[in-house]
């Protein structure tokens, strides 16, 4: 019966007024929240609050279901278990949830903003956005891209209009070969979950990348550092769990509202990302599929810029947006480059060869 509302008061009442007597007093309240770009109307028998309408806006949008046919790491790649850019966003969901629930701070917030933090990729990943970001004038960034999605182009043009607090979440989720705790206080989210969010980024991908490598036969046990393994641990889930915890422990004895992790865990990490960098990344094999991913997306966008916009509808391509009809050559690059960094990995195959492999033949 406990759980049962009170009588003349809303369940979403009920959720603030929990906010407000268990989380930290570092968490973002939602009844704190800054708001949406676009307001809303208020509905008194609302069973979520804000940043729970955020999250479950995110889960249920095309792009993010679009991101199972995404690359991670491998290309294409054959095998069942191998992560794409769903499963990696899930693990940085899972991570940052852990940290979060620790720390006491805002989950629904947290998991939002990691749902949400990929959705800019584009296919082949980072071949895909270093290709784009070469040919379009303005260049290109995931995570600036990610905010347009949720902004501009997701729900028909219409956006999916998220609060302040996720929208910068995903904006400064990107770390790149930076710093991973910056002094910069310019470079980090405006909310202490948002910030989790940064940290479980990289704790997600240097071990589930040392475990794809691992698994494709480019990494033995035994290549990883003993210096690294000694701290961060010799399996999968001891490495994560011994980060994560390091990273919980530290924070709450600092208690000041930053995010700590010890001197040798910040090496540690720091040195397994430099040694992925150099054995996993810049691997020749996998640095052959990168060029050929890139020479893929290099053609579609010269295509595309002198031809249109091709979909597919059913079984036939149809031509979409042609250059007569764009008022202008940055309309024209805009258009393109959304189109090129909404495509799953199989999706610009596809179209590839249509447009630019020969087809067999017979006569009848």
């Amino acid at each position: 019966m406990g759980f049962l509302p009170v009588i003349g008061t809303s369940i979403k009442s009920q959720l603030e007024e929990r906010e407000t007597n268990f989380l930290s007093p570092y968490a973002t309240l939602s009844k704190d929240s800054k708001g949406r770009m676009v307001e809303e109307e208020e509905v008194v028998s609302d069973i979520r609050l804000p940043f729970q309408k955020d999250r479950d806006r995110i889960t249920h949008s095309k792009t993010f279901r679009r991101l199972k046919h995404k690359t991670q790491v491998f290309l294409a790649p054959t095998g069942d278990h191998y992560r794409t850019r769903l499963t990696h966003v899930l693990e940085v969901s899972q991570i940052a949830r852990t940290i979060s629930a620790a720390l006491c701070l805002n989950e629904p917030l947290t998991e939002a903003i990691a749902l949400g933090h990929d959705l800019g990729h584009t296919p082949f990943g980072h071949a895909g956005e270093a290709t784009l970001n070469e040919l379009h004038p303005s260049g290109f960034r995931h995570y600036v891209h990610s905010l347009r999605v949720v902004d501009r182009l997701e729900n028909d043009g219409r956006g999916l209009n998220l609060t302040l607090e996720v929208r910068n979440g995903i904006l400064r989720h990107s770390k790149g070969n930076s710093e991973i705790l910056p002094r910069d206080e310019s470079q980090l989210a405006i909310t202490f979950e948002g910030q989790v969010v940064r940290l479980a980024d990289i704790i997600a991908y240097v071990n589930h990348d040392l475990d794809d490598a691992l698994r494709a036969g480019i990494l033995r046990e035994e290549d990883l550092p003993g210096d690294i393994k000694n701290i961060v641990g010799a399996k999968h889930s001891k490495r994560i769990g011994n980060m994560v915890r390091d990273l919980i422990v530290e924070t709450l004895q600092a208690d000041d509202g930053y995010l700590h992790v010890s001197e040798r865990m910040l090496e540690a990490i720091s040195g397994l990302r430099s040694f992925l960098y150099n054995n996993v990344y810049r691997f020749y094999r996998v640095h052959n599929e990168f060029e050929k991913a890139q020479r893929i997306i290099r053609d579609l966008y010269e295509y595309l810029m002198e031809n249109g916009l091709v979909r597919r509808h059913g079984k036939d391509w149809m031509r979409e947006g042609r250059p007569e009809h764009w008022e202008d050559e940055v309309t024209a690059h805009r258009l393109v480059c959304d189109f090129i960094a909404g495509m799953t990995d199989r999706y610009a195959l596809n179209l590839y060869e249509h447009l630019f492999l020969p087809k067999p033949w017979s006569y009848r």
